[in-house]
């Protein structure tokens, strides 16, 4: 089949996306094939240029028939799960494939999504709805305890003042007591809302080498902390106490997790630091991005709250406040970033990403 002209200059922004794209004439032949795809296939573009699209799949005719469809207009865009062949004679990838029309009749674009990389995006998109709406939560929970509790602070006080009895006196300074305690945890939840945003230049080395020694400091024997640097990470401009913050509650609670690993002395904590290139995350998509990895080797998450880690409230060990790694992402979301967990019973890895300049 003879090789495609020279592209137009609209085709060259594919090449920025992260997803696997071609354009596809209607009789299946490829008119131009992004980075993405070539790296996927394993070919070059000029190979994959004018090769029949639908037999880089297991079942040719179902990517044919969309194609053929929507040249005739039948729709406007079709979805479907197919598996991917590579060159390199790998396992075949699972897709998700998406067949849409362009503005040009008998011309479609094809964009192929790994499935892995799918069910990432989509659960990063319920962290960032999650998180939002457990901040308006907070907020909203919080403020309406703070009025009524210093109400019954203040009756409990002028009680006291009142009555004569030693016993009777007991019992308002447990009510006092009780109120000093939920105010202060009204204090914490409100926190992230009232402290003001101080952007700066953030080495991430600094603010690792700042929780590493509060860990240490905390825990002095049975806990080794490792550190993975990679020293050509660039300053960004962020919030270097909430950074700290947000790491040093993620290290807290891994600690609290290795307790017995920490009393049989083989307690091991890692901080690592990676530049991700070409990442996608919160719907945006960047060139340079921090990776900082805490990674244990405790027991795991447990599964009754794997997917409830961030909410507030939530936590896995006895008289735990359940607001640490609630705070954490609240920081790290303030900074245009997520942090994402993988747990298994021997390694749990915490992974914060902020988008780099």
């Amino acid at each position: 089949m003879t090789k495609p002209a020279p592209l137009p200059t609209r085709f060259q922004s594919l090449d920025l996306l992260a997803t696997l794209v071609a354009v596809v004439a209607g009789d299946g032949s490829v008119l131009f094939a992004n980075s993405a795809l070539e790296d996927a296939l394993g070919s070059s573009r000029r190979t994959i240029e004018g090769s029949n699209f639908p037999q880089c799949f297991t079942e040719p005719h179902i990517l044919q028939n969309a194609l053929e469809g929507a040249s005739s207009n039948e729709f406007a865009a079709l979805r479907y799960d197919a598996w991917l062949v590579r060159q390199s004679h790998a396992e075949p990838v699972p897709v998700h494939v998406v067949v849409a029309q362009t503005d040009r009749p008998g011309e479609c674009i094809v964009e192929l999504l790994p499935l892995e990389a799918q069910a990432r995006q989509d659960r990063e998109e319920r962290l960032i709805d999650q998180a939002q709406a457990n901040k308006e939560l907070i907020r909203n929970l919080a403020h309406e305890i703070k009025n009524p509790l210093g109400g019954i602070r203040g009756a409990a006080q002028l009680l006291e003042m009142e009555i004569e009895s030693k016993d009777l006196k007991e019992y308002t300074r447990v009510i006092i007591h009780e109120a000093d305690r939920l105010q202060t945890l009204v204090d914490r939840l409100l926190a992230p809302h009232r402290r003001p945003h101080v952007v700066g230049d953030v080495n991430i080395h600094e603010v690792c080498e700042r929780v590493r020694s509060l860990i240490l400091a905390e825990f002095p024997r049975g806990l080794k902390v490792a550190r993975e640097y990679d020293t050509s990470i660039p300053e960004f401009r962020g919030d270097r106490e909430q950074l700290i913050q947000a790491v040093l509650n993620i290290a807290q609670n891994a600690c609290q997790a290795l307790s017995e690993r920490i009393s049989a002395g083989d307690a091991q904590l890692v901080l690592r630091t990676r530049i991700a290139r070409q990442v996608t995350f919160g719907k945006q998509r960047y060139r340079l991005a921090l990776e900082l990895h805490v990674i244990d080797n405790g027991p795991g998450v447990p599964d009754s709250i794997r997917d409830r880690i961030f909410f507030p409230l939530v936590s896995g060990r006895e008289g735990g406040s359940g607001l640490g790694l609630t705070l954490a992402q609240t920081f790290v979301q303030q900074h245009h970033g997520l942090i994402e967990c993988e747990s298994a019973p021997g390694r749990t890895d915490f992974k914060i990403l902020i988008p780099l300049p």
